[in-house]
């Protein structure tokens, strides 16, 4: 069930409970027990609205929140709700950030057991943190015209700031025939709109992807529900179209280069799942889905695209089957013992033509079809002592199909090696224990061996050949993961948890194998987490709260540097630090009052180890270690001016800081798209290494029935 249908039939399921549990009281109980009830089931209604302001641009923190300059913002809030006793009907009206982009905005009307019908629009918003100098023409659209060199093509440059937009209207229908069956159907139009940082990719000029898109998603489903028997079918479909196919670059004063956009697309899936009962202590369950995705927009015409092959197809005629099965298992058969089992097929066939596309290179579509079947075992014993033992197994095999060239099994233009099959196995182990009343705890274990078999090679480069692609490789995997709850007295209380995860990807340099046939890919890898989370309520009108968390993540490459006949190996290490405290509560039963301070660190190393002679030109190391540092200090306080309206005040101060050298030069200047000697882009792009805000907030809460 998805977050929607979740707020759909709240309201119903909260107020069939309510009367379920005292529909039926004794007469001189009933008026006192519905005294009780009512406040429950008649909802309190709210509107909020408020103002604040950040003193500085936020182009970093502010990527997703609406709130990206630092400027006054508007805020309202909507909670507005009203029920008709008589007839079991609900009318809601939500709304949230209605000052914002960011705004979200939903109405329903619901007679709870019966029928309902909703209607929501939301909006999600993307800016892109970086800033362009730039004098690219046409923005946002189709045709762009890049700034030439200096002199009569050279274009005017402005200051550009890029980002996009997802509008997304939805409308959902709910009807219940019976108390075992109803209907939920949900159609979904989204919008999406702005520019996105592009590249012609050949040289370095600067443009954007115009993006113009729309999607729309239609799902019904018919829900059955009896004592043993749980049923569930229907359809869901999406059709995606672009408004562009095609982007044409033109350099001031040179030659057109065109650029194919994601073409229009559709998916059609038939699914049908359920349960039953077989004894009390024993369930079966089954899924079966059905889905077809096709692609069948006409190509761009060869005159804007100059690559293209003569005997190219006027439509890709893509198509992709994807069928499942799947059967499952649980029971209890003993007191002290309980069973998990299932299968699962899993079969995706692209039916799409192989054909040649562009002359360059020799571009065929290359088709990938794989099927696999998987299985689980697990079972849960529950020992003297209050001890529990889970152990499992996880199954998957998997045939693939490598890419051919029409009725040839050669692969001259794959540049990746392919793998006919993969077997993985997964092995797991818990234990579990309530050790006393304060405390708790479990460690687990989990193996995880894949390997494989039918190597199909390319017959490029051997620097290609011995690539070693990371989702198909041997690897064995071991993991723990140990957790401890522990409440030394009432008012305190920690969560301990510790991981450790490590990969082997069990290949190592050939004795006596030229080094441009050496392996390239992972060579071994290992991530850990330790956390602590603590809670102390100090009375029962206070609480603090505290944690610490580290995660390290790392990985060993072996690769090529700018010699082929030398192997260069990369250390890569995530390392990530974050802390907080809290304290909330009231001083009166009028004022409430809370505060949290969070500082996060996350340090990017990328160690690389060459042989001598490996820096030539055109060709340098990562200039060092990226070092990202964010501290978030919130105080809120809240008071109430009457029973029904509150006052509430908000204060936040952001600062964060970075020396990510991804858009600069090795001296520190910022990065300019140079293009070619004979036409100069000069498009600049900046990044603030800096930010420090400060919001200042207030809210009118008014609240009523």
């Amino acid at each position: 069930m998805n977050k929607h249908s979740l707020r759909q039939f709240r309201l119903s399921a909260l107020a069939t409970s309510l009367i379920c549990a005292f529909g039926y009281a004794y007469a001189d109980t009933q008026d006192e027990r519905l005294a009780e009830v009512l406040p429950l089931i008649t909802p309190d209604s709210s509107v909020s609205v408020g103002i604040g302001n950040w003193s500085g641009d936020r182009h970093q923190q502010g990527i997703y929140d609406g709130m990206r300059e630092g400027k006054a913002y508007g805020f309202l809030d909507l909670d507005l709700v009203k029920r008709y006793e008589d007839t079991g009907t609900w009318l809601t009206l939500t709304g949230r950030n209605l000052g914002l982009d960011t705004r979200e905005l939903r109405a329903e009307w619901l007679r709870q057991g019966d029928i309902g019908v909703s209607l929501e629009y939301s909006r999600l918003t993307r800016d892109n943190p970086l800033t362009y100098i730039t004098g690219l023409q046409g923005i946002g659209t189709a045709t762009q015209v890049i700034s030439g060199a200096a002199g009569a093509f050279a274009l005017p440059k402005r200051e550009v700031s890029l980002g996009t937009t997802r509008d997304l209207t939805q409308l959902g229908f709910y009807k219940s025939f019976s108390r075992t069956t109803e209907l939920k159907v949900t159609f979904s139009n989204e919008e999406k709109n702005g520019a996105r940082h592009w590249g012609l990719g050949s040289n370095a000029y600067f443009l954007t992807e115009p993006i113009d898109s729309t999607t729309r998603q239609l799902e019904a489903i018919l829900n059955y529900a009896s004592e043993r028997l749980q049923l569930s079918g229907g359809y869901y479909a999406s059709w995606y179209n672009n408004a562009n196919s095609i982007m044409s670059g033109t350099i001031s004063g040179g030659a057109k280069t065109s650029l194919s956009l994601p073409l229009d697309n559709q998916a059609h899936q038939l699914f049908f799942n359920g349960g039953y009962a077989l004894t009390p202590k024993t369930r079966a369950t089954f899924k079966l889905v059905y889905a077809k995705a096709t692609q069948d927009e006409a190509l761009p015409h060869a005159s804007d695209w100059g690559a293209r092959a003569a005997t190219a197809p006027a439509s890709l005629r893509g198509r992709v089957d994807t069928t499942t099965a799947e059967v499952g298992l649980t029971s209890r058969p003993l007191q002290k013992l309980s069973l998990v089992a299932n299968l699962r097929y899993h079969d995706v066939q692209d039916k799409t033509p192989v054909a040649l596309y562009t002359v360059i290179g020799n571009g065929y579509h290359t088709p990938h079809s794989y099927t696999t079947k998987s299985g689980k075992l697990e079972g849960t014993y529950r020992l003297p002592e209050g001890f529990s033992l889970t152990a499992g197994m996880d199954y998957k095999d998997q045939d693939r199909t490598a890419p051919t060239v029409g009725d040839l099994a050669a692969v001259t233009n794959v540049r990746v090696p392919f793998r006919l099959r993969i077997e993985e196995t997964s092995y797991r182990m818990q234990l579990r224990r309530g050790l006393s009343e304060t405390i708790n705890g479990s460690l687990a274990y989990l193996r995880t061996n894949r390997d494989g078999s039918g190597d199909v090679l390319t017959t490029s480069a051997g620097a290609y050949r011995a690539i070693n692609p990371m989702h198909i490789a041997d690897r064995t995997r071991d993991k723990w993961r140990g957790m401890i709850d522990w409440s030394p007295s009432a008012k305190l209380s920690f969560q301990f948890v510790a991981e450790d995860s490590r990969d082997d990807y069990a290949f190592r340099p050939a004795i006596g194998v030229a080094a441009a046939d050496q392996p390239q890919g992972l060579k071994d890898g290992s991530a850990k987490l330790y956390s602590i989370d603590a809670t102390y309520t100090i009375d029962e009108f206070w609480q603090a709260t505290a944690y610490y968390s580290i995660d390290v993540t790392k990985a060993n490459l072996l690769g090529r540097g700018a010699i082929v006949a030398n192997q260069k190996t990369t250390n890569l290490e995530e390392k990530g630090d974050s802390f907080g405290v809290g304290l909330k509560g009231q001083f009166s039963s009028k004022f409430k009052f809370g505060a949290n301070l969070d500082w996060m660190k996350s340090v990017t190393k990328q160690n690389q180890i060459v042989p001598a002679g490996e820096i030539v030109a055109n060709y340098s190391l990562f200039p060092g270690d990226i070092t990202n540092k964010l501290i978030r200090f919130n105080l809120f306080a809240e008071y109430a001016l009457a029973k029904s309206s509150d006052l509430r005040f908000d204060l936040i101060h952001e600062r964060w800081r970075t020396d990510d050298w991804t858009w600069m030069f090795a001296g520190g200047s910022p990065f300019v798209y140079n293009g070619t000697t004979a036409s100069i882009d000069g498009t600049t792009v900046l990044a603030k290494p800096k930010e420090n805000a400060t919001f200042i907030g207030a809210r009118y809460i008014y609240k009523f029935q």
